[in-house]
């Protein structure tokens, strides 16, 4: 009687890895249900139930002659290489639409990314994300430079500090004879235009004012460049960009005074003292009063301001100063 063997084309149809393929939002829900532990047991018994059929294939391969022999491993061979790739991009799909771009164990952030897209949250691939431009890392540091300044304001707004308090009391000490006193400006990176804002008594924003200060530099580049170049704290602003040229610097600085909550300071205070046309008074008790714009000095219309070094801990801060009211009885 002629021995036969079973065709592996025939072995592999009943193979429970060529089922009908389940939608994604079944597999999802599979996976939600059973989590991360089923997921990968799943993926396991694919690979053994191949394993497996491989060795069954193998087995029946392995009956008759010699030539029978090496036909029929050729045909197994090429019919598992064919299912093993099948299974390979079945699962690398799965894992992809799941935001998991490696199936190996030791991948921790693809099994983090597993994790999220089981649990119903969008996940993007590492290696899908652009790299960074010099912009975006410049306004990236720029914007976690302000929160973790806000971060300190709230903790800084509960404790005094002595060199606040010390500060406070010289200004006070100069002040009141004067009949003045502090009107407190939020410190919110715009404390200065806010300041100059109260004391126009809101006739020009904020926003505006810092408009026009970085425009005004901008006509007068030369007049600003000196003092630009003198400010250790504008240059460690371009660490990453060093090969940036000087104009360049300088037009991204001034992008930063109109666009952003940058702190005011010299430059943008002459700048606007130009643009108002307005003598500038700033007190301060920390440092000796400081004039700018005298030539456009009069009787009443100075613009008084309140500087403050120790205010927060974190750097130079204005405040409005105003006449002190008198309540009468």
């Amino acid at each position: 009687m002629e021995n036969t063997v079973d065709k592996p084309s025939e072995e592999v149809s009943e193979n429970p890895i060529e089922t009908k393929p389940e939608s994604r939002e079944e597999m999802l829900s599979r996976h939600r249900l059973a989590g991360v532990g089923y997921h990968i047991e799943y993926m396991r018994q694919e690979t053994a139930g191949l394993q497996k059929k491989e060795i069954e294939l193998k087995k029946a391969a392995a009956k008759g002659s010699k030539a029978e022999q090496k036909a029929k491993k050729k045909q197994v061979e090429d019919e598992i290489s064919r299912l093993s790739t099948s299974l390979k991009a079945k699962q690398a799909k799965e894992l992809a639409s799941l935001g998991y771009g490696s199936s190996e164990g030791n991948d921790r952030t693809g099994l983090d990314n597993l994790v999220m897209a089981i649990a119903g949250v969008t996940v993007t691939n590492q290696g899908e994300r652009s790299k960074p431009t010099k912009g975006a890392r410049r306004r990236g540091k720029r914007a976690q430079q302000e929160a973790d300044r806000e971060q300190r304001i709230q903790e800084e707004q509960s404790n005094l500090i002595s060199d606040r308090m010390i500060e406070d009391e010289q200004l006070e000490k100069k002040l009141e004879p004067l009949g003045l006193s502090i009107n407190e400006i939020k410190p919110d990176g715009h404390c200065l235009y806010r300041a100059i804002e109260d004391q126009l008594s809101s006739k020009v924003t904020y926003q505006e004012l810092r408009e026009m200060a970085a425009n005004y530099m901008r006509e007068h580049v030369n007049d600003f460049l000196p003092f630009f170049l003198s400010d250790n704290s504008n240059n460690s602003k371009f660490d990453l960009d060093s090969d940036v040229p000087l104009l360049e610097r300088f037009e991204i600085y001034c992008k930063e005074v109109e666009s952003t909550a940058a702190w005011g300071g010299q430059l943008e205070l002459g700048a606007l003292t130009q643009c108002l046309r307005k003598h500038i008074l700033i007190f301060s008790g920390s440092f000796p009063d400081v004039e700018m714009g005298k030539e456009y000095k009069t009787d009443d219309s100075s613009i008084m301001l309140s500087y403050h070094r120790h205010a927060f801990g974190l750097g130079e801060h204005y405040n409005s100063i105003v006449p002190i009211r008198i309540t009468r009885e």
